[in-house]
């Protein structure tokens, strides 16, 4: 599992020229599930993502956590994170696990979440815009394979 962590000043989805989901203060998520994950892996990013120390306390040092500043997450399903580009110049994505997989996992995700902050997803598989102020600019990459 793949999630990119963008700390954001306000960010919005919009499905079909409609905006769907929109946050101020907190975190925009891409969300990547790959053949192999499971609701284990699952409980733990979503925890990792809640427990990251990311904002500014008052002296300006990155010590408070989403709960601590209270933040929302807008959270969006995307295969595209395991994009595989080795070969030729079109990307492979056969280490995206299939939706029937991947669907439910990503709603357990947002579940998990949700048990500590308030979440705003998108929908799941369909074609959407994303618009947001990165805030620091704060991006991090967490990989289940690395993390856990």
């Amino acid at each position: 599992m793949k999630v990119v962590i963008q700390r954001v000043r306000h960010a919005s989805v919009t499905i079909d020229n409609e905006v769907f989901n929109k946050i101020e203060k907190g975190f925009m998520l891409l969300v990547g599930i790959t053949d192999g994950d499971n609701e284990e892996i699952v409980d733990k990013m979503a925890n990792k993502v809640v427990d990251l120390r990311i904002f500014d306390d008052p002296d300006g040092k990155m010590n408070l956590g989403i709960e601590e500043v209270g933040g929302s997450i807008l959270s969006i399903s995307q295969f595209t994170l395991y994009a595989d580009c080795k070969k030729g110049r079109r990307p492979s994505f056969t280490a995206a696990a299939r939706p029937e997989v991947s669907k439910p996992l990503y709603e357990k995700f947002n579940d998990v979440l949700a048990k500590r902050v308030e979440v705003k997803p998108g929908i799941f598989g369909a074609e959407m815009l994303i618009d947001l102020v990165n805030d620091g600019p704060i991006t991090i990459v967490l990989d289940s394979k690395e993390i856990l």
